[in-house]
């Protein structure tokens, strides 16, 4: 066994289908194309969506929705999730971020007031809803908009 004497493994390789070669080949005459018509033509073929010049499904359909531009994406954090900090602790995006409250800070931090706070606290952050608002003030905490 050397580079010498190297052949492919049989069966894995088959013999290309020579086309217009006579009848008695099977692929003679017209060579598999059929009788004339679009798709018997050198380089006829029919572009997929085409539906003979009807105007096609993809261009009857509206267009729905936009993103727009201005958007703003925000992380969001729950009230009930920062009851495990202690009384009168500072709250900000390292605080968050290394608690795990957070992962990607995309167009800032936005408090939302799902849940309950028992205790005071300070937290800063970019965004907060009027309810997170109420019930942190209501804790004897402060918010802090950065």
């Amino acid at each position: 066994m050397d580079l010498s004497n190297l052949k492919p493994a049989i069966g894995s390789t088959k013999n290309r289908k020579r086309l217009g070669r006579g009848q008695g080949s099977g692929t003679g005459k017209t060579s598999g194309k059929g009788h004339k018509g679009q798709k018997a033509r050198s380089g006829g073929s029919i572009k997929p969506g085409f539906e003979g010049g009807q105007m096609p499904l993809q261009r009857r359909l509206p267009k729905r929705g936009f993103t727009p531009l201005t958007r703003k994406e925000y992380a969001l954090v729950n009230l009930c999730d920062l009851a495990q900090f202690e009384p009168n602790s500072v709250i900000d995006l390292e605080v968050l971020s290394k608690t795990g409250l957070i992962g990607k800070v995309k167009d800032g931090v936005k408090i939302l007031g799902d849940g309950e706070l028992a205790h005071a606290l300070t937290i800063k952050a970019h965004k907060f809803s009027k309810s997170a608002v109420a019930k942190i003030e209501a804790a004897g905490g402060k918010v802090e908009v950065m």
